[in-house]
This record gives C-alpha cells, sequence and structure tokens, in this order.
C-alpha cells in the first residue's frame, strides 16, 4: 500500500495556482477545509536559503470524520490532518497527493478506526479523481 493517492496532471508549472485553486475546490466539494498551509519553497528559502521547486502541504480537515476519529483514540490527533500537497516534479509537471489515511491509521489496531480511514481513504481517492478529471 502506498503511503499517497496521487496523480501527476499533463500541466506544467505556470498552472500552479490554477491546480491549487481546483484542489481547493474539489477538497471542499468533498466536505474538507483547510486548516494548515504550508509554502515549503518559500518557508526552505526564508530559513536555510534552500531553494526547491514548488510544493504546497495543504492540511485539509473533514469536521464530521476528525471528530469520529478523536472520539475512538484521542491521541489520532497526531495524525491529523489530512495532507494534500501540490508541487512540481523532476519533469516539470504538477503531482496532487493525498495522504492515504487506510494506510496512515494502520499503525493504531482499533477496528473501528480502521473502518473510518477506509471510508475517508474512498473519498481522498475521489478527491483525486476529481482533480484528475479538471485537466483531462
Amino acid at each position: 500500500m502506498s503511503l499517497v493517492i496521487s496523480t501527476e496532471l499533463n500541466v506544467g508549472y505556470d498552472r500552479f495556482s490554477e491546480v491549487e485553486k481546483v484542489t481547493r475546490e474539489v477538497l471542499a466539494d468533498h466536505g474538507f477545509g483547510i486548516l494548515t498551509e504550508i509554502d515549503a519553497k518559500e518557508t526552505l528559502k526564508k530559513k536555510i536559503d534552500a531553494d526547491i521547486r514548488p510544493y504546497k502541504i495543504l492540511g485539509a480537515c473533514n469536521p464530521p470524520f476528525a471528530h469520529k476519529a478523536i472520539v475512538l483514540v484521542p491521541e489520532i490527533g497526531a495524525l491529523l490532518p489530512c495532507n494534500v500537497i501540490i508541487y512540481e516534479n523532476e519533469n516539470g509537471k504538477i503531482v496532487v497527493s493525498a495522504m492515504n489515511p487506510k494506510e496512515a491509521m494502520s499503525v493504531v489496531k482499533v477496528e473501528k478506526l480502521n473502518e473510518l480511514a477506509d471510508e475517508v481513504n474512498e473519498i481522498m481517492k475521489d478527491v483525486i479523481k476529481d482533480i484528475e478529471a479538471k485537466f483531462s
């Protein structure tokens, strides 16, 4: 099983902002809000003067699922929110990847949590498919 559910879009860096906007919209359509946002390119340049390709981390949260998970296992907050990354790869294409909740939650051996992770995993697969569809 993979750490992420991912797609490489057939678009270049010049459409990075558009991909980010669509990603946010699709996440919202599936009940996710963005709690945190990290522009890794900007942050690494500022903190250690490192240059990397564009790389954005969005901390996405679906409140009903987060609530259920926290009630089941209070420590699960260490694995929340569901991060979604957008970056330019070495081929100059934009990649969108979402954390694979099933894989992330597999470290916690609570059956009801695993069932919840399965549900969120299916939603994240749909998110990635919907983003792909917008750019195909």
